[in-house]
């Protein structure tokens, strides 16, 4: 099949979303099916406001019709809802084309951590009107299916999508010599409120704490805490050898809605610290390597005593081709 993609988010930025459509095309391409993107780089874009690494299209319209018409595909997958998405969907409405959508982020959440003054309603109301209209709606757990639900997005429309974290540098990473003291706790992940990093690094640990990652808050953080180490945006072998060489992962968000960097932690046999929020919740929930409490440092503290061998066979159960196989079975063909 040639199914289309359009998104908001891609390539050059580093986050979930871009990873999980870029290995569920990389692995539906290799399936023999024809993958097309819209994305960011076919338009005119500047920085969004208060997140600058992040950019919006502009010249969307009539064009992203225009492009769907050209590539003409028997299925429509809608990923975010920024402008692409947006007029992606309008399209897809006024031509009586069915279409997919995800959901990868809360951003009535974030909209609140940024502007809040904005009512969270109208975000909600918009994000509820924006994914019922599609044939299917493609969400990350369980946990955040019932959230959805209290927003008024449609449950019966509504399928569990996870992810994987078996990529790359994070099969069978190298472990380097870190030279800092022992435990060594990491975080990995976008460097903005929105993740809730000053509750890791206001921990009271032994040891050190490194921080990965480039994002708005980065200059603030890295002056209000000088004896932590950020180290930047690192990639693939790097990345993976940082999470093997690390002896906890702390993931502080409470708003993210899977967690992906959880399973790729997991594939490096790094025992993962969170809250029992949605993704870590739903993945790490009643397993034998659960670590989940309201109080970080208790959790930061648990995760100390899991076996790393542990992580490395529960992330098994994870693969980014049981995420290829959810989206593709349920697609809606347009023929």
């Amino acid at each position: 099949m040639k199914i289309l993609i359009a998104t908001d988010a891609y390539y050059p930025q580093v986050n979930g979303v871009v990873r999980t459509l870029y290995e569920t095309g990389e692995i539906l391409k290799s399936q023999g099916h024809t993958i097309e993107y819209l994305t960011p780089q076919l338009f005119l874009t500047f920085p969004m406001p208060k997140y600058n690494e992040i950019r919006l299209s502009i010249n969307v319209w009539p064009r992203v019709g225009n492009l769907i018409k050209r590539i003409n595909p028997d299925a429509i997958h809608i990923a975010t809802e920024g402008p692409i998405g947006t007029m992606a969907r309008r399209y897809c409405i006024k031509n009586n084309l069915k279409f997919t959508t995800s959901f990868h982020t809360r951003f009535d959440k974030y909209l609140k951590l940024y502007f809040p003054i904005i009512p969270s309603k109208w975000a909600e109301k918009f994000l509820a009107n924006f994914h019922n209209k599609a044939e299917r709606i493609l969400v990350t757990t369980e946990t955040m299916r019932k959230e959805l639900i209290d927003i008024g997005i449609d449950n019966n429309k509504m399928v569990t999508w996870t992810r994987g974290g078996n990529h790359g540098a994070f099969k069978n990473p190298n472990k380097i010599d870190l030279p800092h003291k022992k435990p060594i706790w990491i975080y990995v992940g976008r460097v903005a409120i929105e993740k809730n990093i000053r509750a890791f690094l206001e921990l009271e640990l032994e040891g050190t704490k490194i921080i990965i990652g480039k994002g708005p808050d980065l200059k603030k953080l890295k002056k209000e805490f000088p004896n932590d180490h950020f180290l930047g945006e690192k990639t693939n072998g790097e990345l993976a050898s940082h999470f093997a060489s690390s002896d906890v992962f702390v993931f502080p968000s409470k708003t993210d809605t899977f967690g992906i960097v959880v399973l790729e932690s997991l594939n490096c046999g790094t025992p993962v610290a969170a809250y029992p929020a949605p993704g870590p919740l739903d993945i790490l929930g009643g397993t034998e390597i659960d670590t989940l409490d309201e109080d970080l440092k208790k959790s930061a503290l648990k995760a100390l005593k899991i076996s790393r061998e542990d992580c490395l066979k529960f992330a098994k159960k994870y693969s980014w081709e049981e995420t290829a196989r959810i989206f593709f079975e349920n697609i809606s063909p347009n023929n």
